[in-house]
């Protein structure tokens, strides 16, 4: 039997817990002069494993943000726990129309999440099509994140908290993309 801390833990918080608790973070980070974004980690664990001397663009300083690859550990690590322990099998509420617009694309509304089987699913590796959409989409994501500057998490929670322009402009950018993408490319490849 759960306890009533527990039971509290697995239900989704709302905006006003979640969202005084970010803006703490940031404050911290603010406050102590850093700056936060999981993609800038990747540039430092390769610089962590000598790739500095094959290139100068990992030839950083790496032990200074050592904080910040244990930030993203433990983001991993809080989010494997929520859904490990604190799950409450609770499908988020989507509007009627979304999964109206969705099945039109042949997803089928689930009680697994948003996340439509059909694409997200281990059969997906062995299609050609599936490997295209990983591939080309990781690619892409991999190009963004470096071309902007930082991934979505950095421009918009640290860039936008420090009211800086560019992030704003990539932020906007993201959005203006993932819509694209969802209205325009989707309903071609699936």
């Amino acid at each position: 039997m759960q306890t009533a801390f527990m039971q509290w833990l697995s239900e989704p918080w709302p905006w006003y817990v979640s969202g005084p608790l970010i803006t703490l973070v940031m404050a911290l980070l603010l406050f102590t002069g850093k700056t936060f974004g999981v993609s800038s980690n990747l540039r430092v664990m390769c610089a962590a494993c000598g790739a500095g001397k094959h290139s100068s663009f990992f030839n950083i300083d790496w032990r200074g943000h050592r904080w910040n690859l244990v930030f993203v550990l433990g983001g991993l690590l809080g989010g494997s726990i929520s859904v490990l322990w604190l799950d409450a099998n609770q499908t988020p509420q989507l509007n009627p129309e979304t999964w109206q617009m969705l099945e039109t694309w042949g997803l089928q509304k689930t009680d697994k999440g948003v996340l439509p089987q059909e694409v997200f699913n281990w059969q997906q590796f062995s299609s050609l099509q599936g490997w295209l959409v990983m591939v080309l989409g990781g690619f892409l994501i991999g190009f963004g994140s470096r071309y902007a500057g930082g991934c979505t998490s950095g421009h918009a929670i640290s860039g936008l908290s420090n009211l800086q322009l560019p992030s704003l402009i990539a932020v906007i950018g993201f959005f203006l993309g993932g819509m694209a993408v969802s209205y325009l490319v989707w309903p071609l490849l699936f």
